[in-house]
């Protein structure tokens, strides 16, 4: 039985950037329609490892992380809920002193944008961190970074959204979505159409397909991020850690179980079609007790993995169609938007009602790939 249904705003996906602008436009009094194939928050979303950082973050993307590192202080208020969010610290770890090098070099980068960093050598590291292995030579601490529950986050944003007055449809595949001049249409599995005046393609590693609806060709490629949580331990590693070349991610959670990551699973691009891979597990794991070695004692309790979209140059699509008026895109990051999404949200809402934001978002332009200005 097929319906009908119009709105100011129609968004494709359901993940943490799309239930982040749904809010966002309903705050601004903007009718939203969302249509998610799955559940919200259940794919990129809500399978990551809830790294909140802004460290280590290309230069062009710290104006965004900026912008939602503060808006992520104010969850609670925002979406009624913390979600586990903890200003833990991120610590990067070096290796060597080319690698403690070029986390003296970002620090100077970083410190234009109004990030601080500190770099410890590995004495101060040692002392400050006893739990750290002797394989490392130095790290930087953003102090202001964290870690938050990536299960929760998108859910919240979608109930907040859904308080707030969006539509929000799950179980809602679409299937093609177009542009007559004046108002897109799209047109779902289960008979709905929706009509609306402008279209935000949030879809993840779905995004390049309905970009190519439209003419603009991204070559976005799934990616499969591996993940596992150890059974609780005694509270012993503050920070959300990570390394120089990214070989491995972990942080503990107040219940004591260590959360980590590394390495990629397999799958293909469907609901439930991914699978976590125990030789990248084992890899990342081996990397990480050398650094944490309290790791080796402790039992792996479950694997996971989730689906991703990404691009060559790891860096998102954000801001308008290059071909379609009304029409806005954030897909493609590439396994780092999880920290983003919040401003992302508000970026995409400004767009719609302003026409413009004043957060710097040329560099994600999706006229990179399609050669159009």
């Amino acid at each position: 039985m097929s319906e009908h249904l119009t709105a100011d705003v129609a968004i494709i996906g359901g993940g943490l950037m799309a239930c982040s602008a749904a809010l966002a436009l309903r705050r601004m009094n903007r009718s939203v329609l969302l249509l998610e194939q799955g559940w919200c928050g259940a794919q990129a979303s809500g399978v990551n490892y809830g790294g909140v950082r802004r460290q280590g973050r290309p230069a062009v993307q710290l104006p965004l992380a900026q912008r939602s590192h503060a808006i992520w202080q104010n969850l609670p208020q925002l979406v009624g809920s913390d979600c586990e969010y903890i200003v833990s610290g991120h610590l990067k770890l070096a290796r060597n002193e080319e690698e403690l090098a070029s986390l003296e070099d970002y620090r100077a980068q970083a410190s234009e944008f109004g990030l601080q960093l500190e770099i410890m050598g590995r004495a101060v590291l040692r002392q400050r961190y006893p739990w750290l292995g002797d394989k490392v030579a130095g790290g930087s601490l953003c102090a202001g970074d964290g870690h938050a529950n990536p299960r929760l986050v998108a859910a919240a944003f979608a109930l907040a959204a859904k308080r707030h007055g969006a539509d929000i449809r799950e179980g809602t595949t679409v299937e093609t979505a177009s542009f007559d001049g004046k108002r897109f249409t799209v047109r779902c599995s289960n008979g709905l159409e929706v009509k609306a005046k402008f279209l935000l393609n949030c879809a993840g590693a779905w995004g390049a397909a309905f970009a190519e609806q439209f003419g603009e060709h991204v070559p976005e490629y799934p990616i499969y991020p591996n993940m596992w949580v150890t059974e609780a331990m005694p509270k012993l590693v503050e920070p959300n850690v990570g390394i120089v070349g990214g070989g491995f991610y972990v942080r503990q959670v107040t219940r004591g179980n260590f959360i980590l990551g590394g390495g990629r699973g397999t799958g293909q691009l469907a609901i439930g079609a991914t699978r976590p891979s125990s030789a990248s597990m084992f890899a990342s794991m081996k990397m990480a007790c050398e650094f944490i070695p309290v790791l080796q004692n402790a039992l792996v309790i479950r694997s996971w993995t989730g689906v991703e979209g990404a691009l060559p140059d790891n860096q998102p699509v954000l801001g308008p169609s290059a071909t379609t008026p009304g029409l806005f895109h954030a897909f493609g990051f590439s396994g780092a938007g999880f920290q983003l999404a919040p401003a992302v949200g508000e970026v995409l809402a400004e767009l719609v009602v302003q026409q413009t934001t004043a957060t710097p978002i040329q560099a994600f332009s999706i006229a990179r790939f399609s050669g159009t200005s």
